[in-house]
């Protein structure tokens, strides 16, 4: 039987999500849907269908929810929690996996907040022949300048710098794209405290003369990390389906027969009623858009009701909670109204 590309993966999913605030105070960024299934469990899918035998998943923000979610496997790959006490980074959650991880080599790390189609199998062939201390994915379509200046390789995907470094004579910039394949020599007697993997292992290992690989891709990746990327990345997941209209909406989601939807996803038990315009929106899980009720370019937290003839432009809407609204938000009965691109506009009025 063939051997699989990589055994093992870990996947990130302790973080806050504070940019994603306040959608992220109730939903953690690893479970936000993306046409019915949440991101993470998109992955791990994934990663079930490269060969990955297990994969161990990190909590720390929310985790019981994440664990009650994907349960004790996906698609049939076991899954493996570890509890983190306090955010550990990038790099600090392998210190509590070592027992997991021990003798595997490569290791693969995931995003657990990242939208891609990963060429798992891929990364891992380029990973063993090249010989490279770590391989990582680089996004040849995303923007460099939006995600810290991206990473510099030479002309043969050699990582020469981190963070935006200078360009040069036959180099190449990309972005991160979410994924890493480490050889399991460098994950070895790593103290469970907080650290980052770049200042903390990369860039170390290009100081000493070390490889590090960079494949390049022109798969689509979305980083979901504010609103705007998160509703951005769904609706070209919808697009890209070739759903009607480019619109997506869940079996048991129910859309009036004179509402106009356009552009949109709908998820899991929503409702659009009668004579209501919903455009370029993703309407979460059991929100209500109500009688006559315009939203454009806006996401609906989970649970979310528009009052009918409302109208709305540009925002995140969720459920007033226990956690104090931020000066950027506008409070209005039991709902909060957040600018997507945290500029205001018209708090959610019309």
């Amino acid at each position: 039987m063939k051997s699989p590309p990589v055994r093992r993966a870990l996947v990130l999913s302790a973080g806050r999500g504070e940019r994603l605030r306040p959608l992220t105070d109730t939903l953690p960024k690893p479970l936000m849907p993306v046409l019915g299934l949440p991101v993470a469990e998109r992955t791990l899918r994934l990663l079930a269908g490269a060969g990955v035998e297990s994969a161990a998943v990190n909590l720390h923000h929310l985790g019981s929810s994440i664990r009650q979610r994907l349960g004790d496997d996906v698609a049939g790959m076991p899954l493996v929690y570890s509890t983190e006490e306090m955010l550990l980074g990038t790099l600090g959650p392998f210190g509590l996996l070592e027992e997991f991880f021990a003798g595997v080599d490569p290791v693969l790390l995931v995003n657990g907040d990242s939208l891609c189609r990963w060429p798992v199998g891929a990364v891992a062939r380029v990973h063993r022949a090249s010989g490279a201390d770590a391989t990582l994915l680089l996004s040849s379509r995303a923007d460099p300048k939006y995600f810290g200046g991206g990473v510099v390789t030479d002309r043969h995907g050699r990582v020469l710098s981190f963070r935006g470094g200078t360009d040069g004579p036959g180099t190449r910039r990309g972005v991160f794209a979410g994924l890493h394949v480490i050889s399991g020599d460098l994950l070895r007697n790593i103290a469970p405290r907080p650290a980052d993997i770049v200042s903390e292992l990369y860039e170390p290992i290009l100081a000493r003369g070390g490889f590090i690989h960079g494949v390049f891709t022109r798969r689509r990746w979305h980083d979901l990390g504010t609103p705007s990327r998160y509703l951005r990345a769904v609706l070209g997941q919808a697009r890209h389906r070739g759903r009607i209209g480019r619109s997506w909406t869940a079996s048991d989601a129910t859309v009036a027969a004179t509402a106009k939807v356009r552009s949109t996803v709908i998820e899991s038990g929503a409702v659009v009623e009668w004579g209501a315009h919903v455009e370029g929106s993703l309407v979460l899980d059991g929100a209500r858009v109500g009688t006559g009720a315009e939203v454009r370019r806006s996401i609906l937290g989970p649970e979310v009701v528009i009052a009918d003839g409302r109208r709305l432009e540009g925002q995140l809407v969720t459920r007033l909670g226990d956690v104090p609204p931020r000066p950027i938000d506008t409070v209005d009965g039991d709902l909060v109204f957040t600018p997507l691109d945290g500029t205001p506009l018209n708090g959610g009025t019309g």
